[in-house]
C-alpha cells in the first residue's frame, strides 16, 4: 500500500498543507486497493461463498478456475485465492506488470499495454484454451480491471495483431474516448464482448470488476468479456466515420467491421449462469478521499465523477471553477478540497506514425496539469493536483501533476513557456522540470483519474 511520502513533489514540500495532501491522496488509492475491494463483496462460510448476495455451493462443482485480465488482476488474484485455498483448481493471471520473482501458485503472463503487442497475443491463445476447456459443472472466477483489453487479445479471423496495433495506436492519436475504444475491439476479438462466456460451454461465471470506466458500464470494462454488448455493427461503424479512420485503419479491419456476427446483447440465454459485481470504482476512490480532507480541516466537495472531454478543455473549465470558488466561497468556504473523478482524452497535435514520435511526453492527466497554470497564475492560495490512480499517466512513469499559483512564474524563471509545451504535447519534460510529477510508482489499482482542486 502507498504512503503519503510516495507522493512528495517540490510544490507540495514547500506548501505548508503539503502532508495534509499528500495524504488525501494515499486514502484514495487505498481505498481502492483490488485484494481489499474484493474482500468486501466475497465472503466464505465452510463450503458456502456469498458473493453480492447470491450464494454458492463449493461442493456442486467439479472445477474452481481463476483468469485474472487487468492491472489490478495480481492483487484481485492473491485476494480470491486466499479466499477459495484448497477449492481453487487452477487460474491464469495476467497483468501488465509480472512479478520479477513469485510464489504465487498460479500462472502468469504479461500483456502489453497500452498497445496489444506479442505478449497480449500469446496471452489472448491462453485465455481461449483456458475458458474453451471448461464445462457446465465448472465454475469461473474473472477477476476484471483497466488494462484488460490491450492485455489480453485473441483477433477474429483475418485480423493480425499489426493491424490491431495499427487501430489502437491510430484511436489513441485521435482523443477516442475508452468506450469508443472498447466498443471497436468487442467486434474485433474472440474474448471481448462477451466472448468468455460465448467459449466457456455453459460453466457458471462470476466476474468480479475494478471499474476504470466513467459510469462503470459493464461493457466498456475490459471490453465487457463477460457482459452484453448493447452496440452494434453501426455504432463500431460510425465511430471511425467520427474520427475520419475508415482510410487510415488496415482494410483487414473494415472487413471484419462490416461482416462478423453480431455479438451477444442483453437477453441472451448464454447469460443466465453469469454473475458481474462491480467491488470498486472512481467514485469510491472520490468519496475516501473526501472524507480523509474533512479529517485533515478541508471542506470536501465532489464536484462529479463524470468527467470527460479533451484534457486542455477540462482543465480551463476546472480552473474557471476553481477561481470562482476562490473568489466566492461558493459552492464551498475556505480551506477547501473539491474532487473531480472521471477521464479525459488527448488528441496529439502531430498526428501519427514517425511523426508521433517526434512529438513530446506525457499523458491526459499532466497534459490537464499544464493547461491550467495560465489559468491558475498568481492566483494565491490554490493547488491543482491531478492523479491517475493506477499511477502511470498514459505511457510515462509519473501518475500526475501539481499546478500552483506560483507555477507560471517558476517556469518564466526557467524559459519555460506552457504554450510552447503543450503544442508538441510535451507536459512530461514541463513538469519534469519543475520537480513537481506525482511519482508514486504503479499502485496495483485502475479506477480512472482524479483531479483536487484545493483552496487555502
Amino acid at each position: 500500500m502507498l504512503s503519503a511520502e510516495s507522493f512528495w513533489t517540490s510544490s507540495l514540500r514547500l506548501a505548508p498543507e503539503g502532508g495534509r495532501i499528500t495524504r488525501i491522496l494515499a486514502a484514495a488509492i487505498a481505498a481502492v486497493e483490488p485484494g481489499t475491494a474484493l474482500e468486501r463483496f466475497v465472503k466464505r462460510d465452510g463450503e458456502m461463498l456469498t458473493i453480492s448476495g447470491r450464494t454458492y455451493d463449493l461442493r456442486l462443482f467439479r472445477r474452481v478456475v481463476l483468469l485474472g485480465l487487468g492491472k489490478a488482476s495480481l492483487a484481485m488474484s492473491h485476494a480470491l485465492a486466499e479466499i477459495l485455498g484448497g477449492r481453487l483448481s487452477s487460474g491464469l493471471v495476467i497483468p501488465k506488470h509480472a512479478p520479477t520473482i513469485s510464489q504465487f501458485p498460479l500462472s502468469i503472463l504479461q500483456g502489453d499495454h497500452p498497445v496489444p503487442g506479442k505478449g497480449s497475443l500469446e496471452a489472448g491463445q491462453k485465455t481461449v484454451e483456458l475458458v474453451s476447456s471448461l464445462g457446465p459443472d465448472d465454475l469461473l472466477f474473472c477477476l476484471i480491471s483497466g488494462g484488460g483489453s490491450a492485455l489480453v487479445a485473441a483477433p477474429v479471423e483475418g485480423v493480425s495483431l499489426t493491424a490491431l496495433r495499427a487501430l489502437t495506436s491510430a484511436l489513441l492519436a485521435c482523443g477516442a474516448r475508452v468506450d469508443e475504444i472498447n466498443c471497436l475491439r468487442r467486434r474485433l476479438d474472440r474474448v471481448k464482448g462477451g466472448g468468455i462466456v460465448k467459449m466457456a460451454n455453459g460453466a457458471t461465471i462470476i466476474s468480479l470488476i475494478l471499474s476504470d470506466v466513467v459510469g462503470s458500464p459493464l461493457e466498456a470494462i475490459a471490453s465487457g468479456p463477460t457482459a452484453p454488448d448493447p452496440t452494434r455493427r453501426l455504432n463500431a461503424l460510425s465511430i471511425l466515420a467520427k474520427y475520419g479512420l475508415e482510410h487510415q485503419i488496415p482494410s483487414s479491419i473494415r472487413h471484419a467491421l462490416r461482416s462478423s456476427p453480431e455479438t451477444p446483447k442483453a437477453g441472451d440465454p448464454i447469460f443466465e449462469k453469469v454473475q458481474n459485481v462491480i467491488v470498486g470504482s472512481n467514485l469510491l476512490a472520490a468519496q475516501a478521499a473526501l472524507t480523509q480532507a474533512e479529517a485533515e480541516g478541508f471542506h470536501p466537495y465532489l464536484l462529479r465523477t463524470d468527467l470527460q472531454g479533451e484534457a486542455r478543455q477540462a482543465a480551463y473549465v476546472l480552473a474557471t471553477f476553481q477561481r470562482q470558488a476562490w473568489k466566492t466561497g461558493n459552492p464551498v468556504q475556505r480551506p477547501a478540497c473539491i474532487v473531480v473523478g472521471g477521464e479525459t482524452t488527448v488528441t496529439l497535435r502531430h498526428g501519427s506514425g514517425q511523426a508521433l514520435k517526434e512529438s513530446g511526453k506525457g499523458g491526459r492527466n499532466t497534459e490537464l496539469a499544464l493547461a491550467s497554470v495560465s489559468e491558475l497564475a498568481n492566483f494565491p492560495g490554490v493547488m491543482l493536483v491531478t492523479l491517475a490512480t493506477d499511477g502511470e499517466d498514459g505511457p510515462t512513469d509519473a501518475a500526475g501533476a501539481v499546478v500552483t499559483g506560483e507555477t507560471l512564474s517558476r517556469a518564466a524563471g526557467l524559459g519555460l513557456h506552457p504554450g510552447d509545451f503543450l503544442e508538441r504535447n510535451d507536459s512530461y519534460t514541463f513538469f519534469s522540470t519543475l520537480d513537481d510529477l506525482l511519482k508514486s510508482g504503479p499502485t496495483g489499482t485502475n479506477v480512472n483519474d482524479l483531479v483536487f482542486l484545493f483552496i487555502f
